[in-house]
């Protein structure tokens, strides 16, 4: 292919340029000038068109091409540079390769060209087609986009990976095969080593073991290395003296080979006395939910994972709870002082949201906390719209008239009694809106101010849906 220092401009020239040429025929001309490129046009001063040599399989509509201006037979966009190109022929100005695109039935087609005088008023155009180099330029482009698309997708699998790592409750370390060195450790592992963070990798395996066990675990370990069903065996950690279970299995990366060690205590199930109490918290109506010292949900009950709408506790698992649980950056340090102070929060009002964060609810928490080394916090929350409407209602969802709210005064706070009242207020605007349109939902919601969708809800918050439904 012809470049830009090959072109007329360059600035090595032949030496007797007279002697290699001048003898030159027509025939062995046009030769070369077709040579030198996939199409030779020759034009005048003006850019018409007076001769084409080309093939005619790669380029079928040249053939009404004599005759034509130049500029007619390309694309709007490339009028400027042949334009560009016919002025500077005209100067006697050195030519630069430009492309440009000719319209035709499959599409355009890109070419090359480069202008040479050869002969007054007449102009040699030397183009290249440039189809292949394109269809070349655009599978790599493809290419370089499947590897970016894969590139974000394994990014997004490590991440998930790296969460799944860092947040089980389970001892999980990454070894190297041949120096038994540890490569990578989670926190658990830390934990259950009693060491510092980051002071594991690079620590040899047989430290976290006492001495009796180590030879049973490098054996093990070679067991994993040649087969995928390698059996956990039981030994006794260095800390503690503490048996533990542990499994392992062989993995190649970067030719390297690697072991991931999964590590049980064999305690790790709760003491036989503390059994009926952890049957008894996840069977509780009210929620309870316990967080560490940073605020992350370590266990919770089924009552608060149906409470903010999650799948499981699972879901829930290292999440912060002040996402879920209060006035963003007020209601839990509020709680921490209570029990900084008293040792003890209750009856603190706040708000739960959902995971999804589409909903709240008015809640009430009482809060302890436990643990000296590792700090934890225990919180009870109780939905606070469901206990006023139990009270206060005998079966009802609401007070149906101001002597029933007058009968709550004694039995529950002030701002309870009014909050009842205003949702007494909005029931009965909005059951009066029902009878004045007919139950004409769409007319109701009008004349409430209300959207459609927002009146919905309120009929089913106040148990009228049904009731409307049935109506019309």
């Amino acid at each position: 292919m012809l470049t830009k220092k090959h072109g007329p401009g360059a600035n090595r020239s032949f030496g007797d340029s007279a002697a290699l040429f001048g003898a030159l025929d027509a025939a062995t001309a046009q030769r070369l000038a077709i040579a030198a490129g996939d199409i030779a046009l020759v034009v005048d001063e003006t850019g018409d068109i007076l001769d084409v040599a080309v093939d005619a399989d790669d380029f079928p509509e040249s053939s009404d091409w004599i005759g034509t201006n130049w500029l007619e037979t390309v694309t709007i966009e490339s009028r400027p540079k042949i334009m560009e190109m016919l002025a500077a022929a005209r100067k006697g100005e050195a030519h630069r390769w430009r492309q440009v695109n000719h319209p035709t039935g499959d599409g355009d087609l890109p070419v090359r060209y480069t202008m040479v005088q050869i002969a007054d008023g007449r102009h040699l155009a030397l183009g290249r087609d440039l189809r292949d180099t394109l269809r070349t330029q655009q599978r790599l482009l493809q290419v370089q986009q499947a590897l970016e698309r894969d590139y974000m997708r394994m990014r997004q699998v490590e991440a998930r990976y790296r969460m799944l790592f860092e947040r089980t409750r389970e001892a999980v370390l990454i070894v190297e095969a041949d120096s038994h060195r540890i490569r990578e450790a989670n926190p658990a592992a830390y934990r259950l080593a009693g060491a510092r963070a980051d002071n594991l990798p690079g620590k040899k395996l047989g430290g976290l073991f006492d001495n009796a066990s180590r030879d049973r675990l490098t054996t093990q370990l070679g067991s994993a290395l040649g087969s995928d069903a390698a059996a956990p065996i039981t030994v006794k950690l260095a800390k503690g003296g503490r048996e533990a279970e542990v499994s392992a299995t062989g993995f190649s990366q970067s030719r390297r080979q690697y072991l991931l060690l999964v590590i049980t205590p064999a305690d790790e199930g709760l003491p036989r006395n503390e059994e009926p109490l952890a049957e008894i918290v996840e069977s509780m109506p009210d929620a309870f939910v316990v967080a560490d010292a940073d605020m992350r949900i370590a266990r919770a009950n089924a009552a608060f994972v149906e409470m903010v709408d999650a799948a499981s506790e699972e879901q829930l698992s290292g999440r912060s709870l002040a996402r879920l649980l209060g006035r963003p950056g007020i209601d839990l340090e509020l709680i921490v002082g209570q029990i900084e102070k008293d040792g003890v929060a209750r009856n603190v009002t706040s708000v739960v949201r959902t995971l999804s964060g589409t909903s709240e609810e008015p809640v009430e928490i009482s809060a302890v906390t436990a643990g000296e080394e590792t700090r934890h916090f225990g919180f009870v929350i109780r939905p606070v719209a469901r206990r006023l409407r139990e009270v206060s209602t005998g079966g009802e969802d609401l007070p149906r008239s101001v002597d029933e709210l007058t009968e709550l005064v004694g039995r529950m706070p002030l701002k309870d009694i009014v909050r009842e009242s205003t949702d007494l207020i909005e029931r009965l605007c909005i059951e009066a809106a029902l009878v004045y349109t007919s139950d004409n939902r769409a007319s109701a919601a009008e004349i409430l101010g209300l959207s459609r969708q927002s009146l919905y809800s309120k009929l089913n918050r106040y148990g009228l849906g049904k009731q409307g439904e049935e109506t019309r």
